[in-house]
């Protein structure tokens, strides 16, 4: 880099290095100080606030360059109270910082007996309130400039405790009769899910709000102030009140941002909580009833009745003691023996075909 300075002739300001240099204090504190040591003396009677104002210096911009110059001992305020009871500010800024003791030592030699330093003239203060005259003759108002205030009917003009009047007593009034109880409406019956109307529980609203909150951590333009995030608490609550977890909740409202970014996270945040809510869960389905147990095998009583019938066993379900196919053979032999035919379907096992006859010949009489 290539310089090429030349020093004006008048009107410059001499600035130290450490001003100039210093990392600590930002452009407008350094702007500020070198500003007002360049003054006249006929301007340092105005309060540093309003010297900052004339370099389009305000707010927040003013205050951070006034707390690093105070920090850094450049600025120096003493707080005093006149003899009119009034209190004043006095501003000491120097080129060079200061201790609070040095300071108090320039303060000394500026103070207004050295004739450097002179304080704005003060109203005369009025009589105190002991030493005024008694009020004699019958109370009036005040006259300011030919014109008398309206009364004002303001609670902050009222006395704090107001005599009581007495009040007029009114005469009983008889009493209405009483309309009949009306029976309230049977309050709908819950299918056992959550009731998206419910009021959510404490602990879920203070863990929704500790959810948004922790937003700003992730996506700085999702910041929140507390009383935003309580505002959006309830409706955050119910999410995690349908089974879903804090962190299933903070990533569906950071999932997709959009392209053009979020101009109000309240609004955003508010809109994302009401459309994506999930879907309450259905109702649990009651359990299947147990299955019945399982009974023992047993022998079938319907196998027929020769010495040389063949044994076998089944499975009951109830109380019956013969199996299906004894039951249809039995039933079987009874259509023979009323219609005394020996015909069978051509879907009858042998085995039923053989019972159905002994049964038959049972039942006429034959043995077997």
């Amino acid at each position: 880099m290539l310089r090429h300075a030349i020093a004006p002739p008048s009107g410059w300001t001499k600035a130290p290095h450490a001003v100039v240099r210093s990392r600590r204090m930002n452009s407008d504190a350094k702007i500020l100080l070198l500003y007002v040591q360049g003054l006249p003396d006929s301007a340092t009677d105005h309060p540093l606030g309003e010297l900052a104002r004339k370099l389009d210096m305000k707010g927040r911009s003013y205050q951070q360059a006034k707390k690093q110059l105070t920090e850094h001992g450049y600025l120096h305020e003493w707080r005093s109270q006149g003899d009119g009871g009034r209190w004043m500010t006095e501003q000491l800024l120097s080129s060079t910082p200061l201790t609070r003791d040095e300071a108090g030592s320039v303060r000394a030699k500026l103070s207004p007996e050295g004739g450097q330093l002179e304080r704005p003239e003060q109203p005369p203060c009025p009589r105190p309130p002991s030493a005024q005259s008694p009020t004699v003759g019958e109370p009036t108002t005040w006259p300011v400039g030919g014109y008398e205030p309206e009364e004002e009917h303001d609670e902050e003009n009222s006395p704090p405790n107001p005599p009581s009047e007495p009040k007029p007593k009114r005469k009983p009034t008889p009493e209405p009769e009483a309309a009949p109880a009306q029976t309230p409406p049977p309050a709908p019956e819950s299918d056992g899910g959550p009731d998206p109307e419910a009021t959510p529980t404490p602990r879920s609203l203070a863990r929704a709000e500790r959810v948004l909150l922790s937003l700003r951590h992730s996506r700085r333009e999702l910041l929140l102030g507390v009383g935003e995030a309580r505002a959006l608490a309830g409706k955050a609550a119910r999410w995690l009140e349908r089974g879903v977890t804090e962190s299933d909740l903070r990533h569906a409202l950071l999932a997709e941002p959009p392209k053009e970014g979020v101009r109000s996270a309240f609004g955003f945040l508010g809109h994302r909580l009401t459309h994506k809510c999930p879907v309450p869960a259905a109702p649990a389905a009651p359990p299947e009833p147990p299955p019945s147990p399982v009974r023992a095998l047993i022998v079938c009583t319907g196998t027929g009745t020769g010495t040389d019938a063949e044994e076998h066993l089944f499975r009951p379900l109830g109380d019956e003691t013969e199996c299906a196919e004894c039951r249809r053979a039995t039933a079987y032999a009874s259509w023979m023996v009323d219609t005394d035919t020996y015909d069978f379907p051509a879907d009858m096992t042998w085995r039923q075909r053989v019972v159905a006859v002994a049964k038959a010949d049972a039942l006429r009489g034959k043995p077997a």
